[in-house]
């Protein structure tokens, strides 16, 4: 009798160390989720934080563009309109090197488009 008594206090204790670990892995599983949790919300908080300041960067960034495009523009407008009013003072009769690329582009676009160059017709 006392074997059967041996045996099912060593049960018992088996079923007691099986519940015990049982109970372990339930809270190791609770703290990891909590941890997990945790951890999201402050990466949430991190990223959301970062793509503010991200997208308040753009947004400046692209308005200094293109208040630098406009004031660009308005320059290159008003360069226009001195050269179309006083067309001495522009950069064709001001710059030599302008005056002699044009010239030898204007050479070369009759010698190739209008019919005397390799690329005509005739040859």
């Amino acid at each position: 009798m006392d074997d059967k008594n041996i045996l099912q206090h060593l049960l018992d204790l088996e079923k007691q160390a099986a519940a015990l670990v049982d109970e372990a892995q339930a809270e190791a599983d609770r703290r990891m989720s909590e941890g997990e949790k945790k951890y999201r919300i402050r990466c949430d908080e991190f990223y959301t934080r970062e793509l503010e300041a991200l997208e308040k960067s753009y947004a400046e960034n692209n308005t200094a563009v293109k208040e630098s495009y406009q004031k660009q523009l308005e320059e290159y407008r008003e360069s226009l309109k001195t050269q179309a009013a006083n067309p001495a003072n522009s950069a064709c009769s001001v710059n030599p090197v302008y005056r002699a690329d044009q010239k030898a582009f204007n050479a070369l676009a009759e010698k190739y488009l209008i019919g005397t160059g390799s690329l005509s017709r005739e040859n």
